[in-house]
């Protein structure tokens, strides 16, 4: 791999804006920036002209102004991209500039000393320096004087084209092997005659990989993770068994990346203790392996309970990472198959055993992504099914500044929700800064005009601007959505939970006719940022009936009415039920909130509760319900059901159409994911309105004064 290393200078217009109007403040969802990786290639004449020829580059840019540098009162040459320009110098030096202009008018400078002289170059030196990360990547710093260019030759290959670079440049460039290898190097300047030299330098060879496995892209939905920083891995988990295996463990940290290493690997495993993994909804395992062991590779196999193993063979290159995305079928149709509802282990095999070493990046399990959709109001950021769609803008240098939904930081006071907005306002942030999400449609005015929003500002009176777009409407001179609606609300208290309310009837322009669908937050709004972070949460209308939710349901919202009911108590009163804080955040269930059923003494065999659904399960993705479930006991029947409210009543009253499964736990005292496979009910049918969830714990046997907490209800294929 061969690059220059530039040092490129960037000239930033910026603009500073002094009040709000709907033009300022219109740049939300853009991508406003200057041109970037802007780059130049030289080539000067060796005949005495002083001839240069330049070839100006740059992302973004429409148009190159180029500086010659020769007179105080040059006139700039534009120069299109792809387009050479040539220029004729007198013996001198000169300062050539290039800079790119982008679109919106924002720029980016180049500079370069440019040295033109007829003599022939001297004093040739050449500076070989190793990578402190990598032992096989050299970089060569060449000086002379008289030089205006350097031919470098890095000598690993016949009949090699150079790399040429001007003076005062650098290039790097990374051997494929270990060995002993002689630079040349030829100094050119404007004349005729050329300087030659060489330097030795001696690659060593790589011990481990000095940078990280490509950074995976797979929502965090669709994966279940045994080992990446990428995603939350199992706990418990034990990535070093002790199977009476001589293989060597260690983690080690290449670019903040935590990497596995196992060394002499004869064979290793890694043990998921007493919480087996469900793969089942899985399609894929994906893992990084890289070796520095020439003709070594290594096997991996998934272990379910039984044990039942399979083992791939995974063929490594050395000295580089070899990514691998195996379908879990190849596991499944082996004899004896792999039960990936019940994955207890992982092992990896050495090839030939105890001959290599390897390191391991970005083991889990995946699935194609899933289809996700867009929010609509009330939104709480709870949900890992939706696309916020989040978008910032105004940093420094009108890039976007950071946002993201994260952990709340701070689940106090009126908001103890999981999940939240935060929006880092950075130092020297546009006074216009801030972020947004897309909403699935126009927002819904039917039953109020009033925001609230839950606001968490590190100092009170801070000016909080919200603002509503409309997407699709006619844009204003700027390009921008022209239909809006801005509000602007300050925070009263410091480093708390506080609900702002904004009166979207202030705003002149606003119209519940319009269709408003994006949701803008300007923190701080009309001052430059100073590095302080907000935290946003709960947007709904102020008044609105509270929405059933729809599956999947996780219990996370305090915007939605889950419309608990129970049944089936001592005297066919209702028994407890409710949704409350996870008493128990560990194994595959760290959320916030879990639905509670207490099965109390005496209570009938079929006592039990649920809730109301906003309409109709949706089975286009899959007709088997996944719930996670945590009971005292193992062995204990669970009965999963959904009614369709609206059916005709039968012999009892209650609803005709129904559907029942039922599955028992294997585990106490502690989460499992529970399987519900509907077509196995006789009765089924997707094309039936199945609107509430009822859960029967301990089904058929009468309440112990038990209690049962459920979670994460969701269907799957």
């Amino acid at each position: 791999m061969k690059y220059i290393k530039q040092l490129l200078v960037f000239f930033i217009v910026t603009t500073v804006f002094n009040a709000c109007t709907e033009e300022e403040t219109s740049y939300a969802f853009q991508n406003i920036s200057a041109p970037s990786n802007i780059q130049a290639t030289f080539n000067i004449a060796q005949d005495d002209t002083g001839n240069v020829s330049v070839s100006p580059t740059a992302d973004g840019a429409t148009i190159f102004e180029v500086y010659f540098g020769d007179t105080d009162s040059e006139v700039a040459t534009e120069v299109a991209p792809g387009e050479t320009i040539s220029y004729t110098y007198t013996e001198g030096v000169y300062n050539l500039r290039i800079i790119a202009i982008g679109a919106t008018g924002l720029t980016s400078e180049l500079s370069r000393e440019v040295v033109i002289s007829f003599a022939a170059p001297t004093n040739l030196e050449i500076a070989t320096v190793a990578t402190t990360t990598n032992p096989l990547e050299v970089t060569v710093t060449p000086t002379a004087t008289n030089a205006t260019m350097f031919d470098v030759y890095f000598g690993d290959v016949d009949q090699e084209e150079p790399t040429s670079i001007m003076a005062g440049e650098e290039v790097s460039y990374t051997y494929a092997e270990a060995g002993s290898y002689t630079i040349r190097v030829v100094a050119k300047g404007a004349g005729a005659a050329t300087l030659e030299g060489t330097k030795e330098f001696v690659a060593s060879a790589l011990l481990q990989p000095f940078a990280p496995a490509s950074t995976p892209s797979n929502s965090a939905i669709d994966v279940i993770s045994v080992f990446s920083d990428v995603y939350d891995n199992p706990d418990p988990i034990d990535y070093n068994p002790n199977w009476g295996q001589s293989t060597s463990y260690n983690q080690i940290v290449v670019e903040g990346d935590n990497i596995i290493q196992y060394g002499d690997l004869t064979y290793q495993g890694i043990d998921f203790n007493t919480a087996p993994i469900n793969a089942s909804e899985m399609e894929f395992i994906h893992v990084d392996i890289w070796t520095a062991d020439d003709e070594f590779a290594a096997k991996i196999s998934p272990i379910s309970s039984g044990p039942n193993e399979a083992a791939y063979d995974l063929s490594l290159v050395a000295n580089q990472w070899t990514s691998f995305d195996i379908p879990i079928s190849f596991f499944t149709d082996a004899n004896p198959a792999v039960d990936f509802s019940n994955i207890i282990q992982f092992k990896f095999d050495g090839v030939p055993s105890g001959e290599g070493t390897i390191f391991v990046d970005n083991l889990y399990f995946y699935k194609s992504a899933s289809v996700m959709t867009m929010p609509t109001l009330p939104v709480d950021f709870e949900s890992e099914t939706l696309d916020y769609g989040i978008a910032s803008f105004g940093g420094p240098n009108f890039e976007p500044i950071p946002a993201a939904i994260i952990d709340n930081p701070d689940a106090s006071g009126v908001n103890t929700t999981s999940k939240v907005f935060e929006i880092e306002k950075v130092s020297g942030a546009q006074v216009w800064a801030g972020a947004g999400i897309s909403l699935a449609g126009p927002a819904d005015f039917s039953e109020g005009t009033t925001i609230e929003v839950d606001v968490w500002s590190p100092t009170a009176g801070t000016p909080i601007l919200y603002k509503m777009e409309d997407s699709n409407s006619a844009p204003d001179a700027n390009g921008n959505p022209s239909v809006i609606v801005e509000v602007e609300v300050s925070t009263t208290v410091a480093n708390q939970w506080e609900t702002l309310t904004f009166d979207l009837t202030t705003f002149a322009g606003f119209s519940t006719s319009n269709s408003y669908d994006k949701v803008i937050l300007f923190p701080n709004f009309n001052n430059s940022g100073t590095g302080s972070t907000y935290y946003f949460d709960n947007f709904r209308i102020s008044g609105a009936t509270l929405q059933s939710p729809t599956i999947p349901v996780n219990f996370e919202s305090s915007l939605l009415d889950y419309d608990v009911a129970s049944f089936g108590g001592p005297n066919f009163e209702p028994i407890p039920a409710a949704i409350i804080d996870n008493p128990d955040a560990s194994g595959i269930n760290v959320s916030g909130k879990v639905f509670m059923i207490e099965k109390v003494s005496g209570a009938q065999v079929w006592a039990g509760a649920g809730i109301s659904l906003a309409g109709p399960a949706d089975f286009s993705g899959g007709t088997t319900v996944e719930v996670d479930v945590w009971s005292p006991t193992a062995g204990t029947p669970i009965l999963y059901k959904m009614e369709d409210s609206n059916s005709a009543p039968d012999a009892n009253g209650n609803p005709s159409v129904i559907v029942e499964v039922e599955v028992s736990t294997t585990v106490a005292n502690q989460w499992e994911t529970l399987t519900f496979d509907l077509t196995t009910f006789a009765g089924f049918s997707t094309s039936n309105s199945y609107d509430k969830v009822i859960l029967f714990p301990n089904f058929n046997n009468s309440g112990a004064g038990n209690t049962y907490y459920f979670d994460n209800i969701k269907l799957i294929n």
